[in-house]
């Protein structure tokens, strides 16, 4: 198999690319794209787990599955109230991690 060489900018795409797979993998699921839509709704309130469980056809266990990868990656992040967590999306980084990829990619390409 030939070995492609790659031009200094389309190596830089490509290691931004591999370095932010964990948000890409995260990002993937359709049931963390839903919760992250749910969440999207709820940007100032927040919601629990069990108000995800109602909006979902998915179990309380994989909800909370869903939400520790989505916390892993810095998408969302909970606050305690009492006996639950409240959940709310944090994309800000995440958002900037991305658009580094999109302009990498286009930049590789000039």
């Amino acid at each position: 198999m030939e070995e492609v060489t790659m031009e200094p900018k389309q190596k830089a795409a490509l290691d931004e690319f591999i370095d932010d797979l964990d948000i890409l993998n995260a990002l993937a699921d359709k049931h963390r794209q839903r919760i992250i839509i749910l969440l999207g709704s709820r940007l100032k309130q927040g919601m629990t787990v069990g108000d995800l469980t109602t909006q979902l056809d998915i179990s309380q266990p994989a909800v909370s599955h869903h939400l520790k990868i989505l916390r892993s990656v810095n998408i969302v992040d909970s606050t305690r109230n009492g006996l639950e967590n409240t959940y709310r999306l944090t994309l800000d980084d995440t958002l900037e991690r991305l658009e580094r990829i999109v302009k990498l990619i286009r930049g590789s390409n000039a």
